[in-house]
C-alpha cells in the first residue's frame, strides 16, 4: 500500500499502534528510499485513532477471581525485531526467577488453555515490546484480571483520556527493566491492598476492550459501554482538532513554511 500513502494519509486512521509506520520498506528494489518512508505526519495523535486488538482469552469476572500463586506471567515468542530485542533480554535476565513464569508459544489453539491458566493465576503479566509495541496480550491480560506490566517507552494505548492505564497497569521504563532483579523486586514491593485495587479497576474497565456484541452472528447493536462506541466517541473527540488544523493551515500565505502537523484536509 506504499503507493497510496499520500491518498490514504488524510483519512482518520484506526491503528492498533504506531509501530509499523515509521520504517523502510526494506523488501523494495527502489533506490528512491525518501519515497517509501512513512512520515510522522501521514499518522498522528492530532487525527488518528489508536483501537484495542481482539482478545482471544474469554473475560473472568472478578466475583471468578482466585489466589493466584504466580508472580509474573509471559508467553510468547522470545526471538523478535526492532524493540523486540528488549524483550530477548528481559527473558534471559527473568526466565530462571523463583515465581515468574517465561514460556515459548502463542494463545492458539493448541496453547490457548495454557495462557488462561497462566494468565488467571498470576499476579502480574509481562508486556514487553515485540514487532510492535503492543500486542493482543495486553487485552488477554485485562480480560483474565492480569495486572499488565507494560515495559515499552514508545506505545500508544486505545482510548487515553478516557482510560487511565495507570489505575490497574504497571509502567516500567526500558532502562530500569533491564537491570538485574530490578523489576522482580519492583512487583515484590506492591501491597495485596494496591494488587487488589488494580484488579478491581481493570475489572471496570474490561467492557471497553470488547467489540462482541454477544448476538449470534454479531447481528445486532453494539454494547454501549463497548469497543466499537468507544471508537466512534474518539472520532468525535478529535474532530474540533482535525478543524482547527485544517483552519490553521489554509490561512498561511503564499509561501510560507509552516510544519505540517498533520495531512488533515
Amino acid at each position: 500500500m506504499w503507493h497510496i500513502k499520500e491518498e490514504v494519509a488524510p483519512a482518520v486512521l484506526l491503528l492498533v499502534d504506531f509501530g509499523g509506520w515509521y520504517r523502510f520498506d526494506t523488501k523494495s528494489s527502489n533506490d528512491n528510499s525518501s519515497d517509501l518512508i512513512i512520515h510522522h505526519t501521514h499518522v498522528s495523535l492530532l487525527k488518528d485513532v489508536i483501537v484495542p486488538y481482539t482478545h482471544l482469552l474469554p473475560r473472568l469476572h472478578i466475583s471468578e477471581n482466585q489466589v493466584r500463586q504466580t508472580l509474573l506471567y509471559f508467553k510468547g515468542a522470545k526471538h523478535r525485531h526492532r524493540g523486540g530485542i528488549v524483550r530477548e533480554k528481559l527473558w534471559d535476565l527473568l526466565v530462571n526467577e523463583r515465581e515468574v513464569i517465561m514460556e515459548e508459544g502463542f494463545p492458539n489453539a493448541t496453547g490457548k488453555e495454557q495462557s488462561i491458566k497462566g494468565m488467571r493465576t498470576s499476579e502480574f503479566c509481562l508486556h514487553p515490546a515485540g514487532d510492535t509495541p503492543t500486542s493482543c496480550r495486553l487485552f488477554d491480560a485485562i480480560q483474565s484480571l492480569c495486572i499488565p506490566v507494560i515495559v515499552s517507552d514508545n506505545i500508544e494505548l486505545p482510548f487515553e483520556g478516557m482510560v487511565d492505564y495507570s489505575e490497574f497497569s504497571v509502567f516500567v521504563a526500558v532502562t530500569d527493566a533491564l537491570k538485574p532483579n530490578w523489576l522482580v523486586s519492583h512487583l515484590r514491593s506492591y501491597t495485596r491492598e494496591q494488587k487488589d485495587k488494580f484488579r478491581l479497576n481493570m475489572a471496570s474497565v474490561q467492557p471497553i476492550f470488547v467489540y462482541d456484541n454477544g448476538h449470534p452472528g454479531g447481528i445486532g447493536p453494539a454494547p454501549v459501554n463497548g469497543a466499537v462506541n468507544h471508537i466512534w466517541r474518539k472520532i468525535h473527540q478529535k474532530l474540533p482538532v482535525i478543524k482547527e488544523a485544517i483552519v490553521r493551515d489554509r490561512r498561511k500565505p503564499p509561501g510560507v513554511l509552516v510544519p505540517l502537523r498533520c495531512h488533515c484536509t
